[in-house]
């Protein structure tokens, strides 16, 4: 069951890294998996919250420094190295299948710190701010889905990577808005 599973992964990468590949992807997909490209994003939030909300928005802006903190923590640092899978532009077998993109790095591949961490902090966001305005449900979400795939359509991971780093990456923004309206409860 566990290679039908591994087989189906590597089947659906390809599909994605390969059926998918174009010049306006190649493109946008190394960018919007690259800290830097969202860096005007985050000062935004900084901002806006300690604008806003003052003294809470720095109440806020730790508690998302926290999600962060939670999602790479167990993501890089607990199970990287409990499953030890090796990232798809590593695997000796894909060798001739690999579009080199983005460099590869030595890293471990399962599951995905960058879909982890933006799916926390975007579900995070989304439950403190969604009685307030209701896009930050579908924009949060596009957000963190689109770094997301970008890791998949670069190569550095497979989609069980990218998608059970998502499902983490819920938990733990789920999890710290609980922690954060105990902490704060008239937020």
């Amino acid at each position: 069951m566990i290679e039908s599973i591994q087989q189906f992964d590597v089947d659906l990468f390809l599909k994605i890294h390969r059926g998918l590949s174009n010049s306006f992807f190649d493109w946008l997909m190394p960018l919007m998996r690259n800290r830097f490209f969202w860096s005007p994003l985050y000062l935004f939030i900084v901002v806006f919250c300690i604008k806003q909300y003052r003294k809470q928005g720095y109440y806020i802006i730790g508690m998302v420094l926290f999600t962060f903190a939670m999602g790479d923590l167990i993501a890089s640092r607990v199970i990287k190295p409990l499953v030890s899978r090796v990232r798809p532009c590593n695997d000796m077998s894909l060798t001739n299948e690999i579009i080199h993109r983005v460099p590869c790095g030595s890293g471990l591949s399962f599951p995905s710190a960058h879909a982890t961490n933006h799916f926390a902090i975007a579900v995070f966001l989304i439950c403190l701010f969604y009685s307030r305005w209701k896009p930050i449900l579908p924009i949060g979400i596009f957000w963190a889905f689109i770094i997301s795939f970008a890791q998949v359509y670069v190569g550095v991971h497979y989609p069980v990577d990218v998608t059970t780093g998502a499902f983490l990456g819920i938990t733990i923004g789920l999890i710290c808005s609980r922690i954060f309206k105990k902490l704060q409860p008239d937020f």
